[in-house]
């Protein structure tokens, strides 16, 4: 079975920040695994082009009832109707995540998987403490291929 890796990540993005979301979709594809997302646009998006682009598979959990909500790069769109609460499905069909920058929604995903002791890799992402210090739960990287590298490796750890 191939291993599963979630992109988290905003709607919304810059340039900058869907190439980054490009590279990692791409990186995971080469690595063979399967691309997890939100389904829908923005870091979401990018990754999923990314992956396709290097011939990979993709998978939206979506929030809707509509399979056509989901971005062109979705090969498997799972509409939820869950809204906001698909994050936790999401996160939990994945065997590790990479949180990219992101907003409320990435944090929650975040909190998901660390309650649900899915790997978290952060890349330009949001910081989490506890007692005031980085929790060590969230490895952080700082290029797309060390994350997917990172995430691979957590995710054939577990």
């Amino acid at each position: 079975m191939k291993t599963h890796i979630g992109v988290l990540g905003p709607n919304t993005t810059t340039e900058e920040q869907n190439q980054l979301g490009r590279k990692i979709g791409r990186y995971i594809a080469e690595s063979g695994a399967l691309l997890f997302c939100g389904g829908l646009g923005g870091m979401m998006r990018a990754a999923a082009e990314g992956a396709k682009a290097a011939g990979g598979q993709t998978v939206g959990i979506l929030p809707g009832i509509d399979k056509s909500d989901a971005n062109e790069y979705i090969d498997i769109p799972i509409p939820t109707d869950l809204g906001a609460y698909r994050n936790a499905l999401l996160v939990r069909s994945c065997d590790a995540v990479i949180a990219v920058h992101g907003a409320y929604g990435t944090l929650s995903e975040i909190a998901f998987a660390l309650r649900l002791n899915i790997p978290v890799v952060g890349i330009n992402t949001w910081e989490v403490c506890r007692d005031g210090a980085p929790d060590p739960d969230i490895h952080v990287a700082h290029t797309a291929e060390e994350a997917v590298a990172l995430a691979m490796q957590l995710a054939q750890s577990q």
